[in-house]
């Protein structure tokens, strides 16, 4: 029994998560604006999941591995490091710039426990892929029925 209906595949949900996003993604930039942070380099993340484990996906571009630092401990990655700019600026002639730099911290609770001591984490062309495979007590079980 479905405690709510979805009509034509709409799920009222599917609103209240974007209203989630959206209202994160506000007090995150209104912190950063009063911490003087609003420049601040925050790598994009995507995660996906299939029954085996979690893939985080991490936009680092103009990194090397020794500017960052995954963590794991339980059902959470914690994800540091910085973005140095290469040279000061002190010549004429720079009218414009986007990019951003400093120090970031990125951390992802899963829903479920983490094997750590199996995740493996590749770089390559600026993008970081986290494998975390889920604990072997997290997995699903299939329990066969007995028929008499």
């Amino acid at each position: 029994m479905e405690l709510v209906r979805k009509i034509n595949g709409w799920d009222p949900f599917d609103i209240l998560e974007d209203l989630q996003t959206d209202m994160n993604r506000v007090f995150n930039r209104s912190l950063q604006k009063r911490e003087g942070l609003e420049n601040a380099f925050q790598p994009h993340l995507e995660v996906r999941e299939d029954a085996e484990a979690y893939i985080l996906s991490a936009d680092l571009p103009g990194l090397k591995k020794e500017d960052f630092s995954i963590t794991v401990q339980g059902n959470r990655l914690v994800l540091k490091g910085e973005r140095k700019q290469e040279k000061e600026l002190t010549e004429k002639g720079m009218h414009y710039s986007e990019r951003s730099y400093g120090s970031f911290m990125r951390s992802m609770e899963f829903p479920v426990e983490v094997a750590a001591d199996k995740v493996k984490a590749s770089y390559k062309d600026g993008v970081l892929e986290i494998n975390l495979p889920k604990a072997e007590n997290a997995k699903p079980k299939q329990v066969s029925v007995e028929v008499k």
